[in-house]
């Protein structure tokens, strides 16, 4: 790994990168589960849309029976693209995909938050991580939050890793209290001594049925920014605008809810008034320039 007292890392593959093999390819694993962990679905529906957008092709799944309780996590029908009716039982698919332009390879975990033997699951993952030569975990979840949908969706990335948190400049996690089965493989991956750090979007509670298409595209700006790889997220950009327009008029109906919007904004804007300032800009400029280099 190289140092980062000359160049100071702005994501992976600045952080992982060996200087004595540049060509050495950075894996990723990237993981999201459906559940208390997925606030409008955003951070499934964020590695799915990853998924799709870089081709990505199965190689493992986690066995249904031994976690999950069917009653609580029911499977589903539904039909084929032949027509025919069959039975869509909940597991965990993990796919990988090869980042074009970039040495970057992705381990896409997507899955619903089991019922049972966290420890055990959680366990296999990791296992999974080891064997796949993975140089980082990134967990990604949404949550419900008293946060405005006029306003940018913050996304929060914390780290319990020493190197990660100091090279990056992120904090570590404060949160105490319940939590799902991303918490447990966050703290499962550091114990295999594999570097992790954490998403979360806020989703408005008001609004946090799925899909939630303006957090979910917080997300991937933000992983595009940590990965440093370029995703076209054009047509997610037009339903997270055509999402605000329609939770607006719904707004608009209900004076209640107009004004709660309204305190949401306020308390917003006060604690982001020092944001606004020309370094904020230019940080967000910058992110703009680099995105753009990626995708030529």
């Amino acid at each position: 790994m190289k140092s980062f007292e000359d160049n100071q890392p702005t994501g992976v593959q600045d952080l992982f990168q060996d200087a004595d093999e540049p060509e050495r390819r950075i894996t990723i694993m990237l993981a999201a589960f459906e559940g208390w962990n997925d606030a409008g679905e955003a951070a499934s529906d964020a590695l799915k849309y990853m998924g799709r957008f870089f081709g990505s092709e199965r190689i493992s799944t986690i066995d249904a029976d031994e976690f999950y309780d069917f009653q609580f996590t029911r499977p589903m029908i539904k039909r084929n693209a032949a027509g025919q009716r069959r039975i869509k039982w909940p597991n965990t698919r993990i796919s990988k995909t090869v980042v074009p332009h970039s040495n970057v390879d992705l381990i896409l975990v997507n899955g619903v938050e089991p019922s049972y033997k966290w420890r055990a699951y959680t366990a296999e993952l990791v296992a999974l991580a080891k064997e796949l030569d993975v140089d980082c975990i990134v967990l990604v979840g949404a949550l419900l939050a008293d946060v405005p949908h006029s306003r940018p969706i913050p996304v929060t990335v914390t780290s319990d890793d020493d190197v990660v948190r100091q090279s990056l400049d992120v904090e570590p996690s404060t949160y105490e209290g319940p939590i799902g089965i991303v918490g447990v493989l966050a703290e499962m991956g550091l114990l295999a001594d594999i570097p992790t750090m954490s998403l979360w979007a806020a989703v408005p509670h008001y609004v946090g049925q799925s899909p939630s298409p303006k957090a979910q595209l917080a997300l991937l700006n933000k992983l595009e920014e940590i990965l440093q790889i370029a995703v076209d997220t054009h047509v997610l950009t037009e339903e997270s605008e055509a999402w605000e327009r329609g939770v607006d008029e719904l707004a608009t109906e209900d004076p209640e809810v107009a004004a709660y919007v309204r305190q949401l904004e306020e308390a917003k804007d006060t604690v982001d008034l020092p944001e606004a300032s020309g370094e904020s800009i230019a940080r967000e400029f910058e992110r703009y320039l680099k995105k753009r280099r990626r995708e030529q």
